[in-house]
């Protein structure tokens, strides 16, 4: 049996892309496999762990529970788009100075979910940055330093608004 094949259209970190894709692969397959942003991990392929984490029309998503064509029309923005921008440039400093980062494998989707949180603006409470962080799984930190980081941060933007 043939697998389908569909043409999908999107907007991936501010560039069109068009492309034929197989109807049932996940969108971190296509943004890795196809695009070669490898910035977004695969880990568990259940949603659980964050990994995969993406922006698509400016909200978070899985990017392994999302099938690419689902994209289509959409707007993805990765790891990679969200660090070029320099959007990420205070958190990747912060994280790298609590040493909230150590293999790294789990960063790019902790900085997506960070900077969905502390977008919303103020300066939220620990035990918030550790509800919103909840889905994002970390083997090395202990996540305190992440806290820690992400704190931090939202307390500078607030300074400086």
């Amino acid at each position: 049996m043939s697998e389908r094949v569909l043409d999908i259209s999107l907007t991936v970190n501010g560039e069109p892309v068009s492309e034929r894709v197989e109807a049932r692969k996940s969108l971190v397959d296509f943004l890795r496999e196809d695009l070669g942003l490898t910035g977004s991990h695969v880990g568990c392929e259940h949603g659980v762990c964050g990994a995969c984490t993406v922006r698509v029309n400016g909200t978070i998503v899985r990017a392994c529970l999302m099938l690419a064509v689902q994209c289509d029309g959409a707007t993805v923005e990765t790891i990679e788009g969200l660090s070029d921008s320099g959007e990420l440039a205070d958190l990747q400093a912060a994280f790298e100075r609590r040493n909230a980062l150590q293999c790294g494998y789990c960063t790019p989707g902790m900085l997506a979910a960070a900077q969905d949180l502390l977008k919303r603006g103020g300066v939220p409470s620990r035990e918030e940055i550790r509800e919103h962080m909840s889905g994002n799984y970390c083997r090395c930190t202990g996540y305190h330093a992440i806290v820690d980081a992400i704190e931090s941060v939202a307390q500078q933007r607030a300074r400086k608004s």
